[in-house]
């Protein structure tokens, strides 16, 4: 592949250096005719405008096809990296998160110590649907981990779906204390939306290179004594 574009690449900028070439000339040879043409038979302008107009596409084409493989090698780059992440747990900073099974999770993360915290779950449309209890310990410095259980401010169960975490920290002095929201979970799936690579986490799609943390999936625990297990053998007792 890398190969094919490098080769491409090199025809793309040899096309460019004959096109300049011929265009140059092109130019020369018309100035040229200009200053000796007849006065009584001028030549016709139709015919070079013409000429210039075809110079013109070819160098159009060349740059459509420079963007096109620009767009190809970042596309296949980001795909196969995102790909890489299948199965693997990640933190991914973003303020949606996907309600499902009545649960929607996400970590807030302060820099330093808040005085007072707001935390809001708005839907698809900006629209505040819930002002969240604070979280203990919410205002230190640091990670905190927040659960929404999909219900409105009227305790109605809201549908599955993308929502958003909005967390407003202001510290004793009334300055504002950025926050940063992220989602963890594992990344199932990877796809391609107008031109960008999103991999999805808890059902959510993310940018894949917002994720700020991989780490490899957690092996299930073995079970024991169930499942076919050869069980232990009964102890044995010397005869009398």
């Amino acid at each position: 592949m890398v190969d094919a574009v490098s080769a491409a690449t090199d025809k793309s900028a040899l096309g460019r250096t004959r096109l300049a070439e011929s265009f140059d000339t092109f130019l020369a040879l018309l100035t040229a005719q200009l200053k000796n043409q007849d006065p009584l038979s001028p030549l016709d302008s139709n015919q070079f405008t013409q000429q210039i107009v075809q110079m013109t596409g070819v160098e159009q084409q060349l740059l459509t096809n420079d963007l096109l493989k620009s767009l190809v090698a970042n596309t296949t780059n980001g795909v196969a990296t995102a790909v890489s992440l299948i199965g693997k747990e990640v933190r991914a900073a973003t303020t949606d998160a996907k309600l499902q099974n009545g649960k929607a999770e996400w970590i807030y993360t302060l820099p330093r110590d808040a005085n007072d915290v707001k935390i809001e779950v708005l839907d698809s449309r900006g629209k505040v649907v819930k002002v969240l209890p604070p979280v203990d310990k919410g205002t230190k410095a640091g990670d905190h981990k927040v659960t929404w259980d999909g219900k409105d401010a009227n305790g109605t169960k809201m549908p599955d779906g993308i929502y958003s975490l909005r967390v407003s920290a202001k510290d004793s002095d009334y300055a504002t204390v950025p926050t940063m929201i992220s989602i963890e979970g594992m990344v199932t799936g990877v796809e391609q939306s107008n031109g960008e690579t999103l991999i999805t986490v808890n059902g959510a799609p993310v940018l894949w290179n917002h994720i700020t943390t991989i780490k490899q999936a957690q092996a299930a625990p073995t079970p024991t004594g169930t499942g076919g297990d050869t069980p232990n053998p009964p102890p044995t007792t010397a005869e009398d």
